[in-house]
Order: C-alpha cells, then sequence, then structure tokens
C-alpha cells in the first residue's frame, strides 16, 4: 500500500529561498521518496527508491 500524496509530510530544502525562489521539497512514503516543486503542489512529483535516493544524496 502506498502513501497517499495528500498524507505526506513534505519538507522543504534548506537551501530554498524564503522569497519564492528555488524551492524543493521531499517527502518520504512508503518504500519511496516524493519529490516536489513547492510552488507547485498540485503538479507532478518524482518518486525513487530510497535506494536511489541515499546514491544522489551521497553524491551530491
Amino acid at each position: 500500500m502506498n502513501t497517499a500524496e495528500s498524507e505526506l509530510t513534505w519538507f522543504k530544502s534548506s537551501y530554498s529561498d524564503t522569497e519564492g525562489g528555488q524551492c524543493v521539497e521531499v517527502a518520504a512514503g512508503t518504500g519511496v521518496i516524493h519529490i516536489r516543486d513547492s510552488k507547485a503542489v498540485a503538479g507532478p512529483a518524482i518518486r525513487v527508491s530510497r535506494k536511489a535516493w541515499v546514491g544522489f544524496v551521497r553524491e551530491a
């Protein structure tokens, strides 16, 4: 069973500015990480496996 996106707790990137600029949010779901543009909360979200997310963060 996947977590409905409306039930997720989203966290804004610490690199996002407070003036509506570059804003990225992430939320941990069941087995996946959700990534979205905070200015388009109703828009599409990218979903990646936890393993892929760990690899991305490690390389970033």
